[in-house]
């Protein structure tokens, strides 16, 4: 007789959006809850068996400081969370200082994996990985050429500067865009 397989729920991060049912759903399927914000922790390069190969994690902060892709090499496909959405051209950055810095270095780690189909947590898959990394990246590098051209105009602030950048916003986003702006503004920092 076979043991029955170990039933393990992985999380990318642990924002609500993510981690609110995972305790209720591992009860149900009598499960784990690994990655940030469960049960127990993993690392980059943990590995889990899957009935199609081993799951590697991939450790890729920027959106949240512990975030995680989970990389299937035998099929190509990868997981990936809010790093990547599979529908427009970026993901919310600014979280936390160094968040910029992270999140272009995961985007290259995400990249190095060559994925033949990228799985986001939002959104449709992504059939053509390379474009969408790339369109992800333009879309991050421009933001901080709108950030490095406001300071140049001569806005000190970071309120100030994300009116230059994003304008007119709803109340409801200006908190989210001015935390992109000060985490932009804390990536120019340290690469001047």
């Amino acid at each position: 007789m076979n043991a029955a397989a170990r039933v393990v729920i992985l999380l990318t991060h642990a924002h609500d959006d993510h981690t609110a049912g995972a305790a209720d759903l591992a009860r149900t399927l009598g499960a784990e809850v690994s990655g940030p914000g469960g049960q127990r922790a993993i690392e980059d390069g943990g590995t889990f068996s899957t009935s199609d190969g081993e799951l590697v994690a991939v450790s890729t902060p920027g959106h949240a400081r512990r975030h995680f892709c989970f990389h299937l090499p035998r099929t190509g496909e990868a997981f990936a969370g809010d790093l990547i959405l599979g529908e427009g051209d970026t993901t919310w950055v600014g979280e936390y200082p160094g968040a910029v810095a992270q999140y272009l270095a995961s985007l290259d780690r995400l990249e190095a994996l060559r994925p033949r189909v990228i799985h986001p947590a939002h959104g449709p898959d992504i059939l053509d990985p390379a474009a969408a990394i790339e369109r992800f990246r333009r879309h991050r590098l421009s933001r901080i050429e709108m950030v490095r051209s406001a300071l140049d105009a001569g806005h000190t602030d970071s309120a100030a500067i994300t009116r230059h950048v994003y304008g007119a916003l709803p109340r409801e986003v200006r908190a989210m865009a001015l935390a992109s702006v000060e985490a932009i503004l804390d990536y120019l920092s340290g690469a001047e």
